[in-house]
């Protein structure tokens, strides 16, 4: 750590730089860097980010050595920008912002114009000439002061400045007069003495101590704490707080504030893009407050602001090598840089910008693929609005396109209902405008729309980096949030939507329509994408990526999106289908192997068929087809529901017993003798544990004849479909073993009819595998012997994390919150690999297979194989492939090759 707690910067030098987002943050590290290159920079300091984790080691306050070093940097300032905080002459006034390693935009708290009070608000006016500026600023500071530091909220002032507005009758903020202001002012004043008991803060340096720690706090407030989550953030790295000199965009019309990017954050295209406001702090901007005008306008207003601005984005852009998101403020026509961090950008965005980069010279492949997180790829693989749909649909409103993709759901008015309706409907959050506190309901809602604000608003920077479809500044729209309700007067008829009524919007070009619209899915083989994803595939080299499916149309999505084979084929979810379920039942209530054998007899050309459509879909990359794993009371119905039945049925009448007929699949002069034998074996399988039951090669071992019907379907597929010269590598998985017993018993049956079938048609030589599913930690630790006999080992993270962390995925959910709220697990082990425990019983695994078997195949199927940090785990401990779900298969593609760029690889552990 750092002995040095507080960085200045401005005056074209600064004690930190860029590289220091550990210490400076992101937004302090900006300013440094600024500074060094010499730009316009208002001056100030920044307290690092360990002073956060400080803050709250000492019990919510700052220590007092980092006070003083405050002193120090803050007479610093004062000697440079030739004003004193306090001094009611000249005063100094400064801006207090937080900036984290990682950009959190709208996360953390902001306080403006800091210093102001009631002897310097007059200093302020007579330096301006400008008594209404004076006490707007004067008004925005008790206000952000009062909520943010005091922690009084925003409704109150709020209703003061609106009941103000009302009484004179203006209708915007800008047709207040001086008088007004000073009016509002005596009201917030008297306000806070109200709601704290105190009379507001008087004393800047205090003000400032104030507002410092108030940041720090901000921290770990609520919507920090969720962004965090969202973003995979660590909550240990604290926020760095900035305190630099106020320049002035709300002086006049000869100044402006604004915020932008050097590319496109929503397509990435290669345009100047942003927005400002004339006459207007920062905050206006992003707040939504006032709808901003495109950043284009600027060059018209105050165009040699403009030239310069557009210079030193530029400029910063080719320094920084990657798209840049900047703030700047205009005083009295000159220009100051307030910030420039690199962009957030929804994912199209960021292959696009990726790959154009790459052909502009500015960053090489390896970077371009290092550039995109492989969770970004997720939004360029789902669906878009079809233009046909939406023809036949009413057009609400046209906004701003402000975060690409298409969203269709119920209208939801606030977050609390937003996240409650999402349990049983996608969701669309409407407000007037979204505030940082409405992060829950955005992270819950499938898409957003505003009335007020523009493309850089809280709800489009945050949307954006949620990869949630946006649409800003519809401002036709009259939302009313108390009443749950928007209307449009369109074509002069009122339209009206009311919460949980349908609509659908288009983040890529603003559209929003009432209805349902359906949508279409995206071409993942054309375009940048697809060069993009063929840079990724150099780089992993001989890792590869398979899917989990289980019938060809889940196989065919898999091929488009990339995938190298089937690693997982669950047989038993054929089984579950209409026209098969009654002979699976028939086969599971037969009393002797017979009969047995008659009802698996029926169900074979099924499997075979299902079999051969996987093998033509995957042609010549290898299909992992795995044995029936359930327990057989999944196929019969509910014990609850034929215990009720059973009972009722003396005394049900025809339409009940008509009802029942078709439940059971019995004809209704059968219910009476056949519905209490249903019964009875169903109560036969009833299991207290049946995860841990009779499953699996427990199945197979007991009912033979079940696993010899699906080997017999699986080769008489690859024969089937071998004839057609289709090229086919079977491997057959048997699931659930804890001995190398339980897997020589089931391999020899698959042998038995593997070569059987391939003697009978001649394809001998035909390669295929055995294999089995690593799920029970003792398969783990006796890896050794059961690779002796097993030719390939495909881990099934989900049981193998509920059986080694003694933790049922579906009950964990009823908890889940707890845990998370008390940071039991750093994330959900059923979602992201315990890398701690879990994973080091897959370690375990390969090490001792490969030991004992050098040519064994090893790949993940669990959840985990399509999660970025999981498949870069599966990567440096030397595994062949993973596999997932079809849609995330392109994440995995990345993933593994970021992990390969990084280095870290295991080449002598992985065969090719």
């Amino acid at each position: 750590m750092s002995t040095k707690n507080v960085y200045s910067f401005g005056a074209q030098t600064a004690d930190g730089d860029g590289k220091m987002k550990d210490v400076l943050g992101g937004k302090g590290a900006g300013l440094a860097e600024m500074s060094r290159a010499k730009l316009p920079v208002p001056p100030g300091f920044t307290v690092a980010t360990h002073v956060c984790n400080q803050y709250f080691e000492n019990g919510n306050k700052t220590p007092d050595s980092i006070e003083k070093e405050c002193d120090t940097a803050l007479a610093l300032l004062e000697k440079r920008m030739g004003q004193k905080l306090g001094d009611p002459k000249n005063p100094l006034l400064v801006s207090v912002r937080s900036g984290a390693k990682f950009s959190m935009p709208g996360m953390m708290d902001t306080i403006l114009n800091l210093g102001l009070n009631d002897e310097t608000v007059k200093g302020l006016e007579a330096k301006s000439d400008n008594p209404r500026f004076a006490y707007d600023c004067y008004r925005r500071f008790i206000q952000m002061f009062g909520n943010v530091v005091l922690d009084m909220g925003k409704h109150p002032f709020d209703q003061i400045f609106e009941a103000r507005k009302k009484q004179v009758k203006a209708k915007l903020d800008t047709d207040l007069t001086a008088q007004d202001l000073q009016a509002i002012i005596a009201d917030y004043k008297k306000l806070v003495q109200k709601m704290t008991k105190k009379p507001f803060p008087q004393e800047a340096r205090v003000q400032m101590t104030m507002a410092r720690d108030a940041v720090f706090r901000s921290w770990n407030g609520d919507r920090a704490i969720v962004y965090r989550r969202m973003e995979k953030i660590p909550d240990d790295i604290g926020t760095a707080v900035n305190i630099q000199a106020m320049v002035f965009g709300n002086m006049g019309e000869t100044c402006a504030t604004g915020v932008g990017f050097t590319r496109n954050p929503s397509t990435g295209e290669h345009v100047f893009y942003g927005e400002f406001l004339t006459n207007a702090q920062g905050e206006d901007v992003v707040a939504g407050i006032r709808t901003p005008r495109p950043i284009s306008e600027l060059k018209d207003v105050l165009p040699e602001a403009y030239d310069q601005l557009r210079e030193i984005t530029s400029n910063l852009e080719k320094h920084y090598r990657d798209i840049q998101d900047f703030e700047f403020t205009i005083e009295d026509k000159k220009l100051y840089m307030l910030q420039t961090r690199n962009g957030k950008r929804t994912g199209p965005a960021a292959v696009n910008i990726a790959v154009d980069m790459v052909h502009e010279g500015l960053i090489t492949k390896q970077e371009a693929i290092l550039r995109v997180a492989p969770e970004q790829l997720d939004q360029l693989l789902h669906p878009i609005l079809d233009p046909k749909s939406t023809s036949n649909l009413s057009e609400l409103a046209q906004g701003l396109p402000a975060s690409p993709g298409a969203a269709v759901g119920k209208v939801a008015f606030d977050s609390e209902a937003a996240v409650h309706m999402s349990a049983h409907a996608p969701v669309i959050l409407v407000r007037g405008e979204t505030t940082p506190d409405d992060i829950v309901g955005m992270e819950a809602a499938k898409g957003i729309l505003t009335a007020r604000g523009g493309m850089t608003s809280h709800a489009a920077v945050v949307a954006r980096g949620m990869g949630r479809p946006c649409v800003a500044g519809a401002g036709a729209l009259d939302i009313n949030e108390h009443k749950h309700m928007m209307t449009v007067l369109s074509h002069g008829k009122t339209i009206t939507v009311k919460q949980g009524e349908w609509i659908s919007l288009n983040g890529s070009t603003g559209e929003v329509f009432v209805g349902q619209a359906s949508t279409t899915e995206p071409d993942p083989n054309s375009g940048k994408f697809a060069e993009f994803m063929g840079w990724s595939d150099e780089f992993r080299g001989h890792f590869g990526v398979r899917a989990n499916a289980d019938i060809p149309r889940d196989a065919k999505a898999a091929r488009k999106f990339g995938a190298e084979g089937i690693g997982l084929c669950r047989t038993e979810h054929m089984f579950f289908a209409e026209d098969r379920l009654p002979f699976v039942q028939a086969m599971i209530l037969a009393r002797d192997e017979k009969t047995r054998r008659a009802a698996l007899l029926k169900l074979l050309p099924m499997q075979r068929s299902d079999f051969a459509g996987l093998f033509k879909a995957m042609d010549g990359f290898p299909v992992v087809i795995r044995t029936l794993d359930p327990p057989l009371h999944e196929f019969l119905p509910k014990r609850e529901n034929l215990m009720v039945d059973t009972a009722v049925l003396p005394y049900a009448d025809a339409a009940m017993k008509k009802d029942m007929s078709k439940r059971y699949g019995m004809p209704v002069g059968e219910l009476k003798k056949k519905l209490p034998e249903l019964l009875k074996r169903v109560e036969e399988l009833h299991e207290f544990n049946p995860m841990l039951g009779h499953r699996g090669c427990r199945l197979g071992i007991t009912y033979p004849e079940i696993t010899e019907m699906q080997a017999r379907a699986i080769f008489e597929a690859a024969v089937q479909v071998k004839k057609k010269g289709i090229n086919v590598i079977p491997e057959v998985m048997i699931p659930l073993i804890g001995s190398v017993e339980e897997l020589e018993n089931q391999k020899k049956i698959v042998v038995g009819i593997a070569e059987s079938v391939l003697a009978k048609a001649g394809m001998k030589d035909l390669k295929y595998m055995v294999g089995t599913m690593i799920e029970i930690p003792r398969a783990a630790l006796t890896a050794g012997k059961v690779a002796k006999v097993a030719e390939f080992f495909s881990f099934g993270t989900n049981d193998l994390t509920q059986t080694t962390m003694g933790l049922s995925r579906d009950d964990y959910t009823k908890f889940a919150e707890d845990y998370k709220k008390d940071k039991i697990f750093k994330a959900d082990p059923f979602a992201v690999l315990d890398q701690e425990g879990v994973g080091q019983l897959v370690k375990l695994a390969v090490d001792n297979g490969r030991a004992a078997n050098k040519e064994l195949e090893v790949g993940i199927c669990g959840e985990h194989g399509g999660e970025p940090s999981s498949v870069q785990f599966c990567y440096k401990i030397g595994m062949n492939y993973v596999s997932c779900s079809p849609y995330r298969v392109p994440i995995a593609r990345l993933a593994a090759a970021q992990a390969a760029i990084e280095g870290d690889k295991s080449e002598t552990n992985r065969t090719a």
